[in-house]
């Protein structure tokens, strides 16, 4: 078998507070002496049900970690750190997601915010030569009009490159609020040329997949694995070429499938959708990119299936097309190598 660290892909579904390190963590909360919940030092990956307690008790965790980012040196020290991490698992690029206003109050505002991101996100990307791009998302447990405020902050920023803005997403609960009333933020957005990002079909099925498809245009979905639910919805993701930003580890452990053998992985890919493997939040579920593809592996998927899912993410990635093109024959470079 082939060392899948040294498989070239790219990371599209990662958030900013979960892709910090438990070391990280630790030392912010001790630089401002705050005592952090034992279920975030443990090094024990969380695990809740499906259902809204199990949800409560992960976004308390999230919220836990997020209190301790309160300055541009702990935002800096996070994007840094991530490409860093990225460059270590073979990643040509990462598109990292992050909701400016979190952050906000510590920095004077969240265009300062985005700012401070957008730079070492350049920065990081000369450093470690992962191209390191931004995806803002609004939350759905905010008024739709602040996603709006965030979409015109996004369009400022709008293009392909390292540390410029390359999407717009929806995240959080997503059984919170109605997907239709964000579909003007996501309209402003697609007007600057940015790409629609939502999540969704993870905690709800195919019927609320359907609205996120008819009303926010995605041109990738986070999660979305439940559209195996519906064969024509799987259908029209696969037609109209939505990719779907696959995190395994996350599935499970928000308990969206009770194992790893559950998931839909290979029911995707047989029906054409093009998947791209995601860590989602590292620091809680204690499993990075590369872990993903190991899951794959365990899947039963061979390295030829590895090496598609990898082109898979390159494809879906918003970089430009000479740069696909590089990652796509670098892949095959390793495929061609003896296992």
């Amino acid at each position: 078998m082939r060392n899948l660290h040294t498989l070239p892909k790219t990371h599209l579904h990662l958030h900013f507070t979960g892709s910090m390190r438990l070391s990280t963590l630790q030392d912010l909360a001790q630089e401002q002496g705050i005592r952090l919940p034992e279920n975030l030092t443990d090094n024990v990956a969380l695990q809740v049900p499906a259902d809204q307690r199990g949800w409560f008790r992960f976004q308390r965790a999230y919220d836990a970690a997020r209190q301790v980012v309160r300055s541009e040196v702990a935002m800096r020290r996070i994007i840094s750190e991530a490409a860093q991490d990225e460059a270590l698992e073979g990643s040509r690029r990462l598109e990292i997601q992050i909701d400016p206003t979190s952050y906000a109050p510590f920095v004077g505002g969240i265009t300062p915010a985005l700012e401070i991101v957008l730079d070492e996100a350049k920065k990081a990307s000369l450093d470690t030569g992962v191209q390191v791009a931004i995806i803002v998302a609004a939350s759905r447990i905010k008024h739709p009009l602040d996603a709006r405020i965030l979409a015109r902050l996004a369009a400022k920023h709008a293009g392909d490159g390292p540390g410029e803005v390359v999407g717009f997403g929806l995240s959080n609960d997503e059984r919170r609020g109605v997907t239709a009333q964000w579909d003007k933020a996501f309209a402003i957005a697609h007007r600057a040329g940015l790409a629609a990002v939502p999540h969704g079909g993870e905690l709800l099925g195919a019927d609320h997949l359907w609205e996120v498809v008819r009303h926010l245009h995605p041109q990738r979905i986070g999660h979305g694995v439940r559209c195996v639910e519906d064969p024509h919805l799987l259908e029209l993701i696969a037609q109209n070429d939505i990719a779907l930003e696959v995190c395994p580890a996350s599935n499970v452990q928000l308990g969206v499938y009770t194992q790893l053998q559950e998931i839909p992985l290979r029911r995707l890919m047989q029906a054409g959708v093009k998947v791209a493997l995601g860590a989602d939040d590292p620091l809680l579920f204690r499993s990075r990119l590369v872990a993903q593809y190991d899951n794959a592996r365990s899947l039963g998927l061979n390295d030829t299936e590895l090496a598609d899912l990898a082109i898979c993410s390159i494809e879906a990635s918003l970089a430009n097309a000479q740069d696909k093109a590089r990652w796509k024959q670098e892949v095959a470079q390793w495929l061609a190598q003896p296992a």
